[in-house]
């Protein structure tokens, strides 16, 4: 399959996805070092979901299939990290039920990564 068989919208959303990474990677940026209660692995973890959707997303746009495994590793770390926030620390006691709308977000659009991944993988649009 040749490029000019894929679809335009593919690298429109990789475009995107790959913009929402990177405020994700700005906020890893003001956010790291600030609070020194959060444990290392959380911070790793936070660090991992950021760099890894940014990279898999810039993947994306080049078309290789190495995003799909990257995508996957960047989701596994987003759950690491929501799962310290939302469970073992008191995020909810601080944020509330309004505060998982963007967690919720965070994870719905590492889940959507990993699916568009493996989509373009099985139709060969990634190589």
């Amino acid at each position: 399959m040749t490029s000019t068989n894929i679809p335009k919208w593919f690298t429109v959303v990789a475009v995107l996805a790959l913009l929402w990474n990177l405020m994700g990677v700005m906020a890893y940026l003001q956010e790291s070092g600030t609070t020194p209660a959060t444990p290392i692995w959380v911070t790793m973890a936070f660090a991992f979901a950021v760099f890894g959707g940014a990279l898999g997303c810039l993947l994306l746009i080049l078309k290789r299939a190495l995003a799909k495994i990257i995508l996957i590793i960047s989701l596994a770390s987003v759950l690491v990290q929501m799962f310290h926030a939302y469970f073992i620390s008191n995020a909810w006691e601080v944020f509330g039920p309004g505060g998982a709308i963007m967690p919720v977000m965070v994870i719905v659009v590492a889940i959507y990564l990993v699916w568009l991944s493996q989509m373009a993988s099985q139709k060969s649009w990634i190589k």
